[in-house]
């Protein structure tokens, strides 16, 4: 845990939540989400929020919480659900809405407060509900309105022990104009939190945190050459020097020329890294599998099974280092309230009891623009900080259905193309992520005078600020035909080239 003040944000299962802890994180605050019923035991809190959720208060369903586990021993900050729960609780009204209120609508401050410091007395905010706030308790009052209902709301002053805030609103999304002046004005004015979640905060107290973990130990990293895996290596190797020892996989789905790239590209960093040459081990456990799952199963361990066999060689070893950052931990097991898993990821949930190692994973709580900002703290090269994020799996989920060895080839050469064009027109820079996915897709095509029964490519290029959420990305049609026609005229095997122009929600960035 570490030593920042401690703001807990409770989730209920709103798919707001992990905004609010962005949002907070980006104004320097450090938050952590908890399960609506799994109020953190013997750690310190400064301050608690209560989330939205898909949930009603008055539905026989609603989740069974008591608002006196916080009321009166933190500040309290209730955001839509959490704000219809407190005033359910404590005496006041709440309704359900002749029609589900969303989308904007002008909130209009009726009594002065810290909440809305700095703020002008009229302001754009983002509704999301179905209930509606109708009566506040006793010892409550209304602070802000709308034309039709009550915005925010708060305890009277004096009337108890710590301060208890309420919107009807989400202050977490951009379409609350004043979202962040509103979680700012919680944060440090109302709870008295410090805004010192800092780049240097985050490296020095991780730091603290990994040399009083792991003692005079040593440690075993796979590296990726991805920036999870390379800000997570730079800091345990600052925290333990040459006791950090890195093994590079190539497990055959990697891109095209990357196993060579990225043993180069680590070289003069310290990192104490080895090349372990295992592509047929993988390509051969995977042959005539076509589930996303049981590869991605397969595909973890395998590397738990590389990592074993070279643990024989370090003996003294005692932890495995993971790029374990927080949406891997979000997205791959249901810990935050009601929440569904979408997928697993092979470095999530824990070590298998034969490897005899502990696990060490420095960025677990970190989202992906953190840990870039850590690694430029820590002086990583540019052209690794900047990469665009890969999945563990690689290939493996790239290529969809069976992997055979001509697949991922093909793969690989369509994706190097795609990657050359971004660079050299200077797109890849601008997004988030881009790769290209061979599809189990034969279509007819046409080439010179032959008829051809080859593959298809889609191209997925998104723009993300953590991965939790992402928008396509708009690229030019004329950079889009060029690459279309360089990868169908290159790549024999190919005929067809589709764009893949889905969001996140409802679809996610990687197909499996």
């Amino acid at each position: 845990m570490p030593m920042n003040d401690l703001i807990v944000i409770l989730d209920f299962g709103s798919q707001y939540t992990q905004l609010i802890a962005r949002r907070l994180r980006e104004l320097n605050f450090y938050c952590e989400i908890f399960p609506y019923n799994k109020f953190p035991q013997s750690v310190p809190v400064k301050a608690v929020i209560l989330s939205g959720s898909p949930f009603s208060v008055l539905d026989p369903q609603a989740l069974p919480f008591d608002p006196d586990t916080v009321i009166g021993k933190y500040p309290v900050l209730g955001i839509c659900y959490g704000a219809q729960l407190i005033a359910h609780k404590y005496g006041g009204q709440v309704l359900k809405s002749d029609k589900r209120e969303y989308g904007k609508a002008t909130m209009m401050v009726s009594e002065p407060d810290l909440l809305f410091d700095d703020m002008e007395p009229s302001s754009q905010v983002w509704m999301s509900h179905g209930d509606s706030i109708t009566k506040v308790p006793e010892n409550f009052e209304v602070i802000a309105r709308t034309t039709d209902i009550v915005a925010a709301y708060r305890s009277a002053p004096g009337s108890m022990t710590y301060p208890v805030v309420c919107l009807q609103f989400h202050p977490e999304v951009t379409h609350s104009l004043n979202g962040k002046e509103i979680l700012f004005n919680f944060a440090h004015k109302i709870a008295g939190c410090t805004p010192d979640w800092t780049p240097a905060s985050m490296v020095s107290e991780t730091v603290r945190r990994i040399q009083e973990t792991v003692g005079d130990e040593q440690v075993m990293m796979g590296l990726s050459g991805g920036v999870d895996s390379t800000v997570a290596a730079s800091l345990i190797h600052k925290a333990i020097g040459d006791r950090l020892h890195c093994i590079f996989i190539d497990n055959g789905l990697l891109r095209k020329d990357e196993y060579e790239e990225v043993l180069v590209s680590y070289e003069g960093m310290g990192l104490n890294i080895k090349g372990v040459k295992a592509n047929d081990l993988f390509l051969n456990a995977l042959s005539g599998v076509s589930d996303p799952e049981a590869k991605r199963k397969i595909i973890g361990k395998l590397f738990i099974d590389v990592f074993e066999d070279e643990s024989h060689h370090l003996p003294e070893v005692k932890w495995l280092g993971q790029g374990t950052i927080y949406p891997d931990v979000i997205e791959s097991v249901s810990v935050h309230g009601p929440s569904v898993t979408i997928k697993s990821h092979h470095n999530v949930g824990g070590l298998p009891e034969k490897l005899k190692l502990s696990l060490l994973e420095p960025l677990r709580m970190l989202f992906k623009d953190e840990v870039r900002r850590v690694g430029a703290e820590l002086k990583v090269p540019s052209h690794l900080l900047n990469r665009h994020p890969f999945p563990g799996p690689g290939l493996g989920i790239r290529v969809l259905g069976e992997i055979t060895r001509e697949k991922v080839a093909l793969c690989q050469e369509a994706d190097k193309i795609y990657t050359d064009h971004l660079r050299q027109s200077g797109w890849y820079e601008k997004v988030w992520q881009a790769g290209a996915i061979l599809l189990p897709v034969q279509s007819v095509g046409v080439m010179g005078d032959e008829r051809t029964y080859e593959f298809t490519i889609a191209l997925r290029c998104v723009h993300s600020l953590d991965g939790m959420t992402a928008e396509w990305s708009h690229l030019p049609y004329e950079l889009l035909a060029t690459i279309s026609t360089d990868i169908i005229n290159k790549v024999k095997g190919i005929n067809r080239v589709v764009y893949d122009i889905s969001t996140k929600p409802p679809a996610t960035i990687e197909w499996e």
